[in-house]
């Protein structure tokens, strides 16, 4: 068995995102390190079985010059610990976590493209030169959606040999059970579960809710997620305290289990710029929610346009608010059909075993290449006693 360490920005990212993934290489007999910035995910990962290691680390932005100090940092933990394999998760843990890496196999997973690319400009030309010198030596790279492969092959930051294709991070379709659909009646309620970014389109979310109001005071815009992240991009708290005066927006926090919100609302909306495989639109269809969210790379892979919901332009207030009125005219009947094609959807494409399959065969390619990097039964127990 080997020692498998998991990078990534934030201990909740791997609680939330890779658990299915966890457990699955922890029921393979393998001894699992996570080295991330520590939260209140420590003590869930650690019951899990996993070892943790603090990351100390800036999630916020690209900041080049911050780069080195990170990739010592993280040279030192690889050297110190010697896994066999390490599987990166985020941005900078990808890209600086691989620079730290020599000659342990490291594979990373493209999850999102972040603001760098978002921005454009001198902010993505570095972003890319950054990846481009990262993955040159990596035999397997993870996408979560055809459209960041292709992005990357196409300014051959990636080779094709390398570039893999994911359903995400994979769904537990039995915890995220279909739910009979919610009877609020006049009182609709659209949910949005997200950072509180910008980036994830909470501005046009709040707007198209507001115009909806004139039209059915009656209908409710829900938010749950973060406050305050550790991003550009972030709203302020002040904001959000105005909204809530409004009206126009009930603030719900964060949960540690999302499935009673979404289970009490009629339709999941996100209307973000960009996303990798959202884990929200994956949740609700799950659960057989109907969704609406923006036309873009990430969003467009896990919505059938009509059949499992709306999309709508990017950065659109009003093409949002559009699709919300378009939704709130549907029959109650092709509500229900969209959430039962969104539910047959995540159970063709988007099952977690998908994820744990193609992370296994990934691991074990790397593992037979000549000169990877082999830890010793001995060094490992001592790593873990």
């Amino acid at each position: 068995m080997m020692h498998i360490m998991l990078t990534a920005n934030a201990a909740w990212n791997i609680l939330n995102f890779r658990k299915p993934l966890v457990q699955g290489l922890l029921s393979d007999g393998h001894h699992l390190t996570v080295l991330a910035p520590p939260d209140h995910s420590v003590g869930a990962l650690e019951q899990l079985g996993c070892k943790f290691l603090p990351l100390s680390m800036d999630a916020k932005g690209l900041n080049p010059f911050s780069g080195p100090a990170l990739a010592r940092q993280m040279r030192a933990v690889f050297r110190q610990e010697r896994p066999d394999v390490i599987l990166g998760f985020t941005i900078k843990n990808n890209i600086f976590g691989s620079r730290a890496a020599g000659d342990i196999p490291f594979i990373p997973n493209v999850t999102g493209l972040g603001t760098a690319f978002l921005s454009g400009g001198i902010l993505r030309f570095v972003a890319e030169n950054l990846y481009r010198r990262a993955f040159a030596r990596h035999e397997v790279v993870f996408f979560q959606n055809e459209e960041d492969r292709g992005l990357f092959l196409s300014h051959h930051l990636v080779r094709s040999d390398q570039a893999r294709l994911l359903p995400g991070s994979g769904i537990d379709l039995e915890y995220f059970a279909p739910m009979p659909p919610a009877e609020n009646g006049d009182a609709p309620v659209f949910l949005m579960i997200a950072r509180l970014l910008r980036d994830k389109g909470v501005l046009e979310f709040v707007d198209a809710a507001r115009a909806v109001h004139t039209r059915l005071p009656t209908a409710r815009f829900q938010l749950l997620g973060e406050l305050g992240a550790s991003n550009r991009s972030a709203i302020h708290t002040t904001t959000l305290a105005e909204w809530q005066q409004e009206g126009v927006i009930e603030y719900l926090g964060v949960a540690p289990d999302v499935r009673p919100v979404i289970a009490a609302a009629d339709c999941v909306v996100l209307p973000s710029y960009r996303e990798g495989a959202p884990r929200t639109l994956i949740e609700a269809g799950a659960m057989a929610r109907p969704v609406i969210a923006t036309d873009v790379p990430g969003c467009r892979s896990v919505v059938a346009a009509e059949i499992t919901g709306l999309l709508c332009p990017p950065r659109d207030a009003q093409g949002l608010e559009a699709a919300l009125l378009r939704f709130l005219a549907m029959p109650p009947e092709r509500r229900v059909a969209m959430g039962r094609a969104g539910r047959a959807r995540m159970e063709d494409l988007y099952d977690q075993s998908i994820v744990v399959e193609a992370y296994r065969a990934a691991i074990a390619k790397v593992q037979m290449l000549p000169g990877a990097h082999r830890n010793t039964s001995q060094n490992r127990e001592a790593n873990f006693s």
